[in-house]
């Protein structure tokens, strides 16, 4: 039996795609979107010496640390110090916070499950104003540590600081709205796809770099290979775990209607092996992030001595340092528990199922099927957690040995594989709702062509 996705792809022609002028105007509208994106990371911040930090970010005995995937996120804001230079990193620790509440303090937790779409919209409002609170506590933090450094700001102040937070702020805010508005109107995830636009951009320049090595004789041809061989490893193994799933058989009774008997169908329950997808690679990189970010800009400044513990801090939250991987990897294996949790409710699976008269083979309806659902699902997302952590950490060991090649990390190679299977997944699911309203308005057209004809007939 063909998969869904399989089904989708089957009806996915030119033709089809050519009468979709719904989706042509949501694809329009979700590349302008992005385009402004990329525009506004080459738009610098005022007061900023460019030249000085771009000059930093390609000097190769600077210690960036946990810049280096800042910027890989934003698309090269960083090093260029844009107005885009937070990018949705704010967002993204604010929804985490936002999540994690919901699932613990009872007023949000009630928001969250009885709510409905009123209950979910007031809590994205919290995550607004709660990015907001997060966007001006770390763009203040960068703005006061660039003050702080010699060469990096053209005129150093007070004025430089406020503006600054203002600017960078102001961007966080503009890339939320901006998402929103593509995951409404375009296709996809908006937050995502501003991530994946971003890692994208920088991978031809990283590409580029490589060859430049290779070819300065600072790395070996066989090392290039490594690292290309590697990377479609990588690739290959994120599609074949992001479609792997373990697919539940359900039994619907029969039932007597009249004279015959009607039911008895067999359906699938399919969960997949990684249900909480890309979000916890996003997550735990945005945690790691938000205070590392921080420390790295005032690592070098004139600390007072209750803070002189920030350079050891910053030292080991970069790449290759264990501290860094075990942090890493934990968060990882934790926001795949949660995230699964929140996503996929076995007890409300349950529930329907027994509504409706469905049934697993072998198990009782209601508690006793809520608990094999947890069984399965938890046993499947130890598969995710681990299969993620792995994609995520052991390019890191190769990270660590050559720092040149830091964005071919395998978070990015993660978050560009699996948003582009779900923004692909999307386009082809509005190709398939147009070709049922084709068919629908076929089938209406022919019912009354039939009411017309009827009485000549006579």
């Amino acid at each position: 039996m063909a998969s869904a996705a399989e089904q989708l792809a089957a009806n996915m022609n030119m033709g089809s795609f050519a009468r979709a002028t719904e989706l042509h105007k949501r694809l329009l509208f979700t590349l302008l979107a992005l385009l402004v994106y990329r525009i506004g990371t080459y738009v610098p911040v005022p007061g900023i010496n460019s030249e000085a930090f771009l000059a930093f970010f390609q000097n190769p005995d600077s210690q960036r640390g946990i810049l280096d995937m800042v910027n890989m996120f934003s698309g090269g804001a960083v090093e260029r110090f844009a107005v885009f230079a937070l990018n949705v990193m704010p967002y993204i620790s604010a929804s985490i916070i936002v999540q994690l509440l919901g699932a613990v303090y009872p007023p949000w937790e009630k928001l969250r499950k009885e709510g409905g779409e009123s209950g979910r919209k007031q809590l994205n409002q919290y995550t607004r104003y709660l990015t907001v609170v997060l966007a001006l506590f770390q763009s203040a933090g960068i703005a006061i540590g660039l003050n702080a450094q010699p060469g990096f700001v053209d005129a150093p102040g007070l004025f430089f600081i406020i503006s600054t937070i203002t600017v960078l702020t102001g961007g966080t805010m503009f890339l939320m709205w901006l998402g929103e508005q593509v995951t409404a109107r375009g296709v996809g995830n908006g937050i995502s796809l501003i991530i994946f636009a971003g890692i994208v951009a920088v991978l031809p320049g990283t590409i580029a770099r490589l060859f430049g090595l290779a070819q300065q004789g600072q790395i070996s041809a066989f090392v290039l290979l490594l690292v290309a061989a590697m990377a479609i490893a990588v690739v290959v193994f994120i599609v074949f775990m992001e479609r792997a799933q373990r697919r539940l058989l359900i039994q619907y009774p029969k039932r007597q209607e009249g004279n015959r008997m009607a039911g008895g169908e067999r359906s699938f329950l399919p969960l997949k092996v990684n249900t909480a997808g890309v979000i916890p690679a996003i997550f735990a990189s945005s945690l790691l992030m938000l205070p590392a970010t921080v420390a790295q800009f005032t690592a070098n400044a004139n600390l007072p001595s209750w803070m002189s513990w920030l350079p050891m801090v910053t030292a080991q939250l970069t790449h290759g340092q264990p501290a860094f991987m075990v942090l890493y990897g934990l968060l990882i294996v934790f926001f795949c528990f949660f995230y699964t949790s929140i996503t996929f409710n076995p007890e409300d699976t349950a529930e329907n199922l027994r509504k409706y008269g469905g049934f697993l083979p072998g198990i009782r309806p209601g508690k006793r099927t809520a608990e094999y659902l947890d069984y399965v699902l938890t046993r499947l997302t130890v598969i995710g957690a681990a299969y993620i952590t792995a994609v995520c950490l052991l390019p890191e060991v190769l990270i660590s040995q050559m720092p040149s090649i830091g964005y071919f990390g395998g978070t990015s190679l993660l978050i560009v594989v699996s948003v582009t299977m779900d923004t692909v997944a999307q386009i082809q699911s509005h190709l398939l709702a147009h070709q049922y309203e084709g068919l629908i308005k076929k089938a209406k057209l022919r019912g009354r062509g039939r009411g017309t004809t009827a009485p000549a007939r006579r």
